[in-house]
């Protein structure tokens, strides 16, 4: 099926090929994409930790991305709020929330407004948080 607007949100920290992976098959499966960049407040409640690339910077990368029609600072934790103001018709998330608390309790928020969640495939050989592991593996050994 294909969606009239849909939206990626992200921390998009330490862009890598997940991230673009995400970003290809979501624009592939909608008209629109909207990829919504999680400000550094917003990761840093989420994971207990800021981002390594400031907003900014994140920001300009996800816009850059030629699968990305528009790109939206995330600064609420409530999922419907955001939905209101960019009014998708389906939210994209890697299968690593399929099945948990967190993805059904976004199913069940989205359900109630006729939006869809749409998983896909999580690349499991590359994240953020490895990237992060190896940099502050780095960082000690030198």
């Amino acid at each position: 099926m294909t969606y009239r607007v849909g939206y990626a949100p992200g921390v998009y920290d330490l862009f890598h090929v997940g991230h673009l992976n995400i970003l290809r098959h979501a624009r592939n499966r909608c008209d629109y994409l909207v990829a919504g960049v999680v400000s550094d407040e917003m990761a840093r409640q989420a994971k207990g930790r800021p981002p390594v690339v400031p907003l900014t910077e994140r920001l300009e990368i996800v816009r850059s991305i030629r699968f990305v029609d528009a790109a939206f600072v995330e600064t609420v934790p409530d999922k419907l709020e955001t939905w209101r103001q960019v009014r998708f018709d389906a939210i994209f998330k890697g299968d690593d929330w399929r099945g948990t608390e967190k993805g059904e309790r976004l199913e069940r928020d989205f359900a109630g407004v006729g939006v869809e969640v749409v998983y896909f495939p999580y690349t499991v050989h590359t994240s953020s948080t490895l990237l992060r592991r190896a940099l502050d593996g780095l960082v000690e050994s030198a």
